[in-house]
């Protein structure tokens, strides 16, 4: 009898222990943080059953190139998002970049010229958003809007609406070729997320951009020169513009305005969004963003392939960025 009571008293320790245990590891937090993998999931096996050609490996590839813009553009927005700014101007200053670059370029300056004038426009961009943003007390949203209305419409007065062709194969070779079968776009992306994860993560600047982000007034208390941090972000998101603009203008072999078009900046929104950066700042992370806007190029690619309408994508895009942001908002309870 008393074995008995021994082993039920055991067994209902055990059972409470596993109670807790699947309350602590599910957690609503928890659930909303595994929500964007679930989702994938089903987003690939209904490729699987529909879209086989998909997971050709070619294929795969296509989507890593792609998604290497994409992600390098997610990792600006990221720094500006979590210091609890938005930047709307990155896609239109990174065609105002391309063609800088490639005017230079078509009128015979070095490549390694034409390169750092994308870089420099973009951080000049950045200099002027981050300035009215962190000193000027503008509103990002305002600020960041204006600067993508001037990059637009300066980018189609320069070139009249004309694409500017980029004709040199050495340039092609240095930013295209594949090193160990791998396409550099994707090798850059890579190093770039691994560098900007140790800043935002091991470095002082890092931990200040966080803090900002979470509550600038207490960050200023706390003795963090908040307005410089701020500052920062533009002139990174501006740089990434300036770098995705040497990858693209070699990719299509011209730079236009309508590189910058309104479709750009929802994928840049909706990959940070997905890879878990909030819209209130303070949270997220470069490779979050990165793998957000592998999972939105997975998205684009797949509804090609099923031939969706490009406005049908728009409507799926907008109701990703919706579900997300509701899935942030309620992390935030």
């Amino acid at each position: 009898m008393l074995a008995e009571n021994i082993s039920s008293k055991s067994s209902d320790s055990q059972s409470r222990s596993l109670k807790q245990w699947l309350r602590q590891a599910f957690t609503p937090t928890r659930l909303l943080d595994l929500l964007p993998i679930f989702i994938l999931g089903i987003v690939l096996a209904l490729l699987a059953l529909y879209v086989p050609t998909f997971f050709n490996s070619r294929n795969i590839v296509n989507i890593f190139v792609q998604a290497s813009t994409l992600g390098l553009m997610a990792i600006g927005m990221t720094a500006v998002m979590v210091g609890g700014g938005m930047d709307l101007s990155i896609p239109s200053v990174m065609a105002l970049s391309a063609i800088f670059g490639a005017m230079r370029m078509e009128a015979g300056g070095s490549i390694l010229e034409s390169c750092l004038i994308m870089l420099v426009v973009g951080c000049v961009a950045g200099c002027i958003n981050g300035y009215a943003v962190a000193y000027l007390k503008m509103i990002p949203f305002v600020v960041t809007l204006a600067m993508m209305t001037i990059a637009s419409g300066t980018a189609i007065w320069i070139t009249n609406s004309v694409s500017v062709p980029v004709v040199n194969e050495e340039f092609f070779s240095i930013i295209l070729d594949r090193i160990f079968d791998i396409p550099r776009p994707i090798l850059i992306m890579v190093v770039m997320v691994v560098i900007a994860t140790i800043a935002f993560k091991r470095t002082m600047i890092g931990r200040w951009l966080y803090a900002a982000g979470t509550n600038a007034k207490t960050a200023r208390v706390s003795g963090i020169p908040v307005d410089r941090v701020i500052f920062g972000t533009y002139v990174l998101s501006g740089f990434f513009a300036g770098l995705t603009a040497i990858i693209l203008s070699a990719r299509l072999g011209a730079a236009s305005a309508n590189l910058g078009n309104d479709g750009v900046v929802l994928d840049i929104v909706s990959s940070a969004v997905v890879g878990g950066v909030s819209i209130y700042g303070g949270v997220g992370s470069p490779l979050g963003a990165v793998l957000g806007a592998i999972f939105m190029t997975v998205i684009s690619n797949s509804m090609n392939m099923m031939q969706v309408s490009f406005f049908t994508g728009l409507i799926i895009k907008g109701i990703v960025i919706i579900t997300f942001v509701a899935i942030d908002s309620l992390k935030k309870r």
